[in-house]
């Protein structure tokens, strides 16, 4: 359970790590940031966040964190080191674009989810999947105090409850309130192109993710996932 200051480790620093860092720090919690370029790649960002923070490679922040971040894209799944995760709770912030990905049979006929992908390479780990559905200028920009009036909600699936609740906290922590959607299998309801994907999170979807946040209760939040339809189904 995330009680008081944490490490988090971010294994991917891109747009949605970076800004998970940065409402980590903010929250009191020390950041562990790598990616697949090196940690001196990072110095800006470490340098911006202070004393919190620090680089490393992906085994070290793996091994750092005491609740550890995987955002990188799908298609590098299988480099994400699993002993340095063994026992921890891992957050899966991942999405399937085929154009950038590659086919992924199992997510093409939707046998499988994304997150699920993740637990099967991290038997040993208890897998979360959550900040997925999100543009990152909106999640950095929607944090609220808890208990504010306009706080926003997001989703969490995962298959172990402990591990869940280990992540609500967490995601309190950082400003956001939480819908439980179920099992990593119900994944599906908020990833790409659903009704509760990305610009969901705005006043008007058609006009794109450029625009403001809007702040999206429990309740609009779930209307939204009972809406979502398979892609073989929309």
């Amino acid at each position: 359970m995330v009680t008081g200051m944490t490490t988090v480790g971010l294994i991917g620093s891109g747009n949605i790590g970076s800004t998970l860092a940065r409402l980590a720090v903010t929250a009191g919690h020390d950041v562990v940031l790598s990616n697949s370029r090196g940690p001196e790649t990072l110095k800006d960002l470490v340098d911006e966040l202070g004393i919190r923070a620090r680089a490393a490679t992906p085994d070290e922040a793996a091994a750092a964190g005491d609740l550890v971040v995987v955002t990188i894209p799908l298609r590098a799944y299988r480099d994400v080191p699993a002993a340095p995760l063994a026992g921890k709770t891992v957050i899966d912030t991942n999405n399937y674009y085929p154009e950038r990905d590659g086919s992924i049979p199992e997510l093409d006929d939707e046998s499988t989810t994304t997150s699920e992908l993740l637990q099967r390479h991290l038997p040993e780990s208890r897998v979360v999947k959550a900040f997925n559905n999100i543009y990152f200028k909106h999640l950095l920009a929607l944090a609220r105090p808890s208990g504010a009036a306009d706080r926003t909600s997001l989703p969490v699936a995962g298959d172990d409850d402990a591990a869940k609740a280990e992540v609500t906290a967490f995601i309190d922590s950082v400003g956001y309130d939480t819908v439980d959607v179920g099992p990593l299998a119900e994944g599906w309801r908020f990833q790409r192109d659903t009704a509760a994907y990305g610009v969901f999170y705005t006043a008007d979807p058609a006009a794109g993710y450029e625009q403001p946040g809007l702040p999206t209760d429990a309740q609009r939040l779930r209307d939204a996932l009972a809406a979502a339809r398979r892609y073989a189904d929309a």
